[in-house]
């Protein structure tokens, strides 16, 4: 299934996938969507009778497919196809781009299990955070996301971080509360592309909360730095911590994300589940 709408899309890319699977006695069959939400819906449908979905598109997509398969009584198994402006989930699976490559993925049938938190009810493979990045997504225009990809997260940010007076929030792991500015529960060890923010991974149990203490423009700037140098865990006035439960709330509604899609506001109840979906894997 595929967005044809959305950045990344590419029809050839699609057909020497399918070409090749045909070619090693595969039936397969490309679906592209014809309204928003309709991978979900797909997804949730107990008449849905295949062995694999594969997902061509960004992370947004795999969630859309994710949130589908919770009311479906015996979801197949799920495969990716990295499109789309975000692909962190191709990251932490160390997915090819190649058509071939990709193919040959899907043929050996090769799959981990894919763990997943609950923010509010709702799953989330990679994160779920409130703060500034969720101000940020909530804030970047479609069209410059289409036209420009990760850039346009870039200038929003830009945009958004000047001139703003963060709010506080109350982070309670586990029973225990502190407080922070921005706070990041993720499923996954990469965090807004190749960075690294906690150890495991989305195919690994277990969720990490990232609690940043300020979010003015030079700790922001600081903080993005330890980032890419993978050492967020270690910079003064934040805190990396393993949780099972985590709730976030603030005096004034804080804007909220998960996996790169805006997910309203505070508060946000955080948990982890015992439920899996089966991926393939190189």
């Amino acid at each position: 299934m595929a967005n044809p709408t959305s950045g990344g899309y590419d029809a050839g890319f699609l057909e020497k996938v399918r070409a090749r699977l045909e070619q090693h006695g595969f039936m397969a069959e490309i679906r592209l969507t014809r309204h928003a939400g309709e991978i979900g819906e797909v997804c949730a449908d107990p008449e849905l009778r295949v062995r694999t979905l594969v997902v061509a598109g960004g992370d947004g997509s795999i969630n859309e497919a994710l949130t589908g398969f919770q009311t479906h009584p015996d979801p197949p198994q799920l495969a990716v196809i990295p499109f789309g402006t975000a692909n962190v989930l191709a990251l932490e699976l160390a997915l090819p781009h190649n058509a071939q490559a990709i193919a040959d993925i899907i043929r050996h049938q090769k799959t981990r299990q894919l763990h997943y938190g609950l923010a509010n009810g709702h799953p989330f493979v990679l994160m779920a955070s409130a703060g500034f990045d969720a101000e940020v997504v909530h804030a970047v225009p479609l069209t410059l996301k289409r036209r420009l990809g990760k850039l346009a997260y870039v200038i929003t940010a830009i945009r958004t971080g000047f001139g703003r007076k963060g709010t506080l929030l109350r982070i309670t792991l586990d029973g225990e509360t502190i407080t922070g500015k921005l706070a990041v529960a993720s499923n996954a060890r990469h965090y807004g592309g190749p960075f690294v923010i906690c150890p495991g991974g989305a195919t690994d149990p277990g969720l990490y909360m990232l609690v940043l203490e300020r979010d003015d423009p030079w700790s922001s700037l600081r903080y993005g730095i330890a980032l890419m140098l993978g050492r967020i865990h270690k910079v003064r006035g934040a805190l990396v911590r393993p949780f099972s439960v985590a709730t976030i709330t603030a005096d004034a509604p804080v804007a909220a994300q998960i996996d790169g899609d805006p997910f309203g506001a505070t508060p946000l109840e955080i948990r982890t589940t015992d439920r899996t979906i089966p991926i393939l894997v190189p």
